[in-house]
């Protein structure tokens, strides 16, 4: 798997390897099935953040991660270039690093 210069995996990377193993698989499984495949992985993770070891935790986050590139795979969709749209200038509702948002609000 290609990485970036410090050892780390990029989200390109990452969505490269996830078709690389289950292209195939994904493409002929679909976006709504992937979709419920994705919420199941969430239920999972919040099981993990109530009561999961850390390993656990890191596990089910790395789950959500790959369910996620795997949908964009389907549908099509960089996540690599769709986070750096949305964040690489800054928070994308007040565009300051770090955000200055009202905490109550969802930038």
């Amino acid at each position: 798997m290609s990485d970036d210069t410090t050892g780390g995996i990029t989200l390109g990377s990452l969505q490269r390897r996830i078709k690389a193993l289950y292209g195939q698989k994904d493409a002929a499984r679909g976006d709504a099935v992937t979709f419920l495949w994705l919420t199941e992985e969430f239920g999972e993770l919040a099981t993990a953040l109530r009561s999961g070891t850390h390993e656990e935790l890191a596990l089910e986050m790395a789950d959500v991660l790959a369910w996620l590139a795997t949908l964009a795979n389907i549908r099509g969709v960089d996540l690599d270039a769709a986070v750096r749209a949305k964040y690489g200038d800054g928070c994308p509702g007040c565009s300051a690093t770090p955000c200055v948002c009202d905490p109550a609000e969802k930038p």
